[in-house]
């Protein structure tokens, strides 16, 4: 099947179907990427819980890893970088524009059993895995009941 080009306007068209899917699914499910009003974009984060940790992925592909910003300060978790446009676009000569670059950001507040001193992250084919360690004091210890 063939379709034909037309003009695409991302922002307009980006809310629309974000709107459509929040409407049947609820605003949980929809798992792209987001833009706001001004700008900047949203990546899609998983966060698990492990035994002894949390692990956070973002899809960030196309961000230099240098330009990736993690942060933990009072609590909340803090991801920030910016994803460069290789070359500008004249709007009037592109059929369709769908990725996002410029500034993003997400913060999440993080529950008081993380050990914040032991946060590691690693990047690789756009993928940013951050792992949270819980306090050893957080996790589950068996206690041995002994005879008396």
């Amino acid at each position: 099947m063939i379709s034909s080009l037309t003009k695409w306007d991302p922002v307009r068209n980006m809310l629309t179907l974000q709107d459509r899917v929040s409407r049947i699914f609820g605003d949980s499910v929809a798992r792209v990427p987001t833009l706001d009003a001004a700008g900047v974009w949203f990546p899609p984060v998983d966060i698990v819980e492990q035994e002894d940790q949390l692990v956070l992925k973002a899809e960030i592909p196309g961000v230099d890893k240098d330009a990736i910003d993690i942060r933990v300060e009072n609590g909340t978790f803090t991801l920030r970088g910016e994803k460069k446009q290789e070359k500008e676009v004249d709007s009037e000569s592109a059929y369709r524009v769908e990725r996002f670059y410029g500034a993003f950001s997400r913060s999440f507040v993080l529950p008081t059993t993380i050990d914040a001193d032991r946060i590691k992250a690693t990047y690789k084919d756009g993928v940013l895995e951050v792992t949270l360690p819980k306090a050893a004091e957080a996790k589950p210890r068996k206690i041995k009941v002994l005879a008396s």
